[in-house]
């Protein structure tokens, strides 16, 4: 019997994914003020080098035992999670929050299928239905207003892509290979190459503008949005398939309106509401599993 096979660990699982989407979902607002004072690459590095700092301190007896084998893997993961965040970031200055918002979450359609074409594990029918419950539920979510089609879309269409691929490779790669490791790895290439491309598109950093309370924020960022919400996803996804992964994950909708009604005062219409109802069913039906007769 495989590790996946065992319910209460995959009920574990599928709580530290939903701890993930709170966790990111609450992040909302801290992101938005620090990308107001920080450029888009500049922040990135920041948060994924205290993230790869932090991690490093904590389990460097796992990093004493990295192989070639845990490095390259890891490494792919890190330069994916990269791409990911970096069209993401810079396709929020072409279009809109909620529309970078839905675009970037339609990898729960892309991930049945690449999981297909990468995995060669043919997605099972409610996994394909849930995926597009799970879409329609995330337009009442997110969408309003324009519906056109701009550069900044087309920039967090390839983010979704990207990330939909991350989701299938840590499926793959989690399997043989210690999820903890491959967080520490990730982190490092994302702080590594966010420092690269930093400079050649805007410019030096101008490290005065971090005072006490935006290093407050840059910590909450490093620590718990990136560094404890990729170790509960890698972790988790373990013993999740993809497709179930990339529903619970796209649950940050869900948790970033519950947070903005709650902390910011936005109101709880019937249309969001539907759109929560939608994703509840999403993952119903990503996880049912027909009963056979003995």
């Amino acid at each position: 019997m495989s590790t996946k096979d065992g319910k209460g660990i995959k009920i574990l699982a599928a709580i530290g994914l939903i701890i993930t989407t709170i966790i990111w979902g609450s992040a909302f607002v801290v992101m938005k003020n620090s990308v107001d004072i920080i450029s888009p690459t500049y922040l990135l590095a920041l948060r994924f080098t205290i993230a790869a700092i932090a991690l490093i301190l904590v389990f460097w007896r796992k990093v004493m035992r990295i192989n070639k084998s845990d490095l390259f893997c890891g490494g792919l993961l890190g330069v994916f999670l990269f791409v990911s965040y970096f069209f993401q970031t810079y396709g929020l200055k072409y279009t809109t929050a909620s529309k970078n918002a839905f675009i970037t979450t339609l990898y729960v359609i892309l991930v049945p299928f690449l999981h297909w074409f990468f995995n060669h594990k043919k997605p099972k029918r409610n996994n394909i239905i849930a995926a597009c419950i799970a879409v329609v539920g995330l337009a009442l979510l997110s969408l309003e207003g324009d519906l056109s089609i701009n550069l900044g879309d087309l920039l967090t269409l390839i983010c979704g892509f990207f990330y939909a691929v991350h989701i299938v490779f840590i499926d793959r790669y989690t399997t043989d290979h210690d999820p903890i490791t491959m967080t520490v790895l990730q982190m490092v290439v994302a702080a590594a190459l966010s420092w690269i491309i930093a400079p050649l598109l805007e410019g030096p950093f101008d490290g005065g503008v971090i005072d006490n309370t935006m290093m407050i924020g840059l910590l909450y960022l490093g620590i718990f949005s990136t560094m404890i919400g990729f170790l509960l996803q890698n972790v988790g996804q373990k013993y999740l398939t993809p497709n179930t992964s990339s529903i619970l994950l796209s649950f940050e909708s869900v948790f970033g309106l519950i947070f903005s009604v709650i902390f910011l005062g936005d109101p709880l219409t019937v249309r969001l509401m539907a759109g929560c109802v939608f994703m509840f069913a999403a993952v119903i039906l990503s996880e049912y599993r027909k009963k056979t007769v003995s």
